[in-house]
């Protein structure tokens, strides 16, 4: 699509030219179609409009809008919260179907529809070109969501957020006379449209319109080749797998190297310093389903790389009894990027059971844990009461490119932060919910007490990630902070976000309990 187009407000319709896809109550595939990855939310919408070009979306936003349906948008199926398995939701867009990846010789970027699943889009653009985007690890997890969000992965130390190499956006929005229609917002400051592209760079899924397609190029590449227009991962890497079991951990030497890995995080997290090519997730198993796991990976080809791997690895263990143990088990290999990346979706982005719930908490840390913060920690990963095989607490240290980039200058604001966490229980029994939810809710409000339960934006903790939406953070009964829940998301963006929606979506048509409020009433 040339740039004069990415510039115009486009189509007052293109002609629809879908297949009409639609599943109701009493097909077989319903079932199938009314709930995501997390169990714990089924929807029950009229119709499920399985999208198959843009001009399908378009047609398909237009019909729900003029017949007054309440809608909601899918990639991937894994928003971890209600947003789109709502019994308020009427229509479900499902975009499945829209999964091409290309180059757009036009654009001269590799255009990738939403419905693309992460582990297709790395393979392909690695296969047939020789690039990457640094997206997440989860294999089954699809674009459209993960992009608008910010997108985070291994190789986001070195390579920088997704979104920093987002060259463009296409989206069908409803103008405030209820026309449906798409646009092409792109990173050219000069473009017209360019808040949209902005609101698409953190803002998150489900607030401005329905994604039909990204486009990607590295800021400040140039030419023809489309193998230098974006990204390249390593042609190899040291891959280290690392397994300490519960029983050779005493409290003591769990917060030691609690403690160990957050001052290696602050110490090597800055733009370019030699530790910011090494990423890591240290994977704190619950007692009940699990040891201590660490993965982690660095290009082979660095100058001092094995090195620069076996020192990370040395310091996280210092000081503690576990060092030297001949029952930890540790492993460093070579592989190629595309090997190890295959094994490390396997081993924590895989999700086998199909009927899974789940309940899932985030924070930015801008430094170390305090010592109780870590006694915490231990208490809760060793609760006697907890039984469930997935409780898990996930680290992985932020910084180096990502932090290269001003807070304003994409919607992710979280710019300086050393590590990211993400707390989360998985389990299958209803049964459950209530003790496997206030495990996730209890350690979590005792790691951020002296901040009312939340990790607010201080000097010590910089809120959380939106593709980890938790609702808690609207309800004062969990954030008793006194800060608002866009606050811990947003930060400062937050006002920027709602004059986009206040233009790109004037009707509320693409809402949830946690969406982007327009900067006045909206229509409902």
């Amino acid at each position: 699509m040339s740039d004069t187009a990415s510039r115009t407000h486009e189509s007052a319709g293109p002609r629809h030219t879908g297949d009409g896809t639609v599943v109701k109550p009493g097909d077989p595939r319903y079932a199938d179609l009314i709930s995501g990855t997390n169990q714990r939310f089924i929807g029950s919408p009229e119709r499920i409009r399985l999208i198959t070009s843009t001009a399908d979306a378009v047609h398909a936003v237009q019909e729900a809008v003029r017949e007054g349906k309440r809608i909601a948008v899918r990639s991937g199926g894994h928003c971890v919260e209600d947003f789109v398995c709502n019994p308020d939701v009427e229509v479900v867009l499902d975009m499945t179907r829209m999964s091409r990846i290309e180059f757009d010789h036009a654009r001269q970027a590799f255009a990738v529809e939403s419905g693309a699943l992460l582990f297709n889009v790395y393979e392909q653009l690695y296969r047939r070109w020789g690039v990457v985007i640094p997206g997440g690890i989860c294999y089954s997890v699809a674009v459209g969501g993960h992009v608008c969000g910010g997108g985070y992965g291994m190789l986001s130390r070195t390579l920088g957020l997704t979104v920093d190499h987002l060259e463009a956006v296409e989206v069908v929005c409803v103008d405030a006379q209820g026309k449906a229609y798409s646009v092409v917002a792109s990173r050219d400051p000069d473009d017209p449209n360019h808040d949209l592209w902005w609101a698409h760079t953190g803002g998150g899924g489900g607030n401005f319109g329905l994604v039909t397609r990204y486009w990607f190029r590295t800021p400040g590449r140039t030419g023809t080749d489309p193998s230098q227009l974006l990204v390249a991962p390593p042609a190899k890497v040291l891959f280290g797998q690392t397994a300490i079991p519960w029983d050779r951990l005493s409290e003591a030497d769990f917060r030691r190297l609690l403690l160990n890995y957050g001052a290696w995080s602050e110490q090597n997290s800055a733009p370019g310093s030699p530790g910011a090519e090494v990423s890591s997730v240290l994977v704190l198993n619950h007692r009940a389903g699990g040891p201590v796991a660490l993965v982690s990976q660095i290009d082979a080809e660095r100058p001092g790389a094995r090195d620069r791997l076996r020192g990370f690895l040395t310091a996280l263990v210092e000081g503690t009894s576990v060092q030297g143990d001949p029952t930890v088990t540790e492993a460093v290999q070579e592989l190629t990027w595309l090997q190890a990346n295959r094994h490390l979706v396997t081993i924590i982005g895989n999700q086998p059971i199909p009927s899974v719930r789940g309940a899932t908490k985030s924070a930015y840390l801008r430094t170390n844990y305090s010592t109780d913060q870590a006694a915490t920690m231990y208490r809760h990963l060793n609760r006697p009461d907890v039984h469930s095989p997935g409780a898990i607490v996930m680290l992985m240290p932020f910084g180096g490119q990502i932090n290269a980039v001003s807070p304003d200058a994409t919607a992710s604001a979280q710019r300086d932060s050393v590590i990211k966490m993400r707390i989360e229980n998985w389990w299958v029994n209803p049964a459950d919910d209530a003790s496997n939810i206030g495990w996730t809710r209890e350690i979590f409000q005792d790691l951020f007490a002296d901040t009312g339960g939340v990790p607010v934006p201080d000097s010590a903790t910089d809120g959380c990630y939106i593709n980890y939406a938790d609702a808690d953070m609207t309800d004062p009964e969990f954030n008793r902070s006194g800060v608002p829940w866009p606050a811990l998301y947003y930060k400062d963006n937050y006002p920027r976000l709602r004059r986009v929606k206040g233009r790109w979506d004037p009707r509320n048509v693409f809402r949830h309990r946690m969406s982007v409020e327009p900067p006045a009433a909206a229509f409902r």
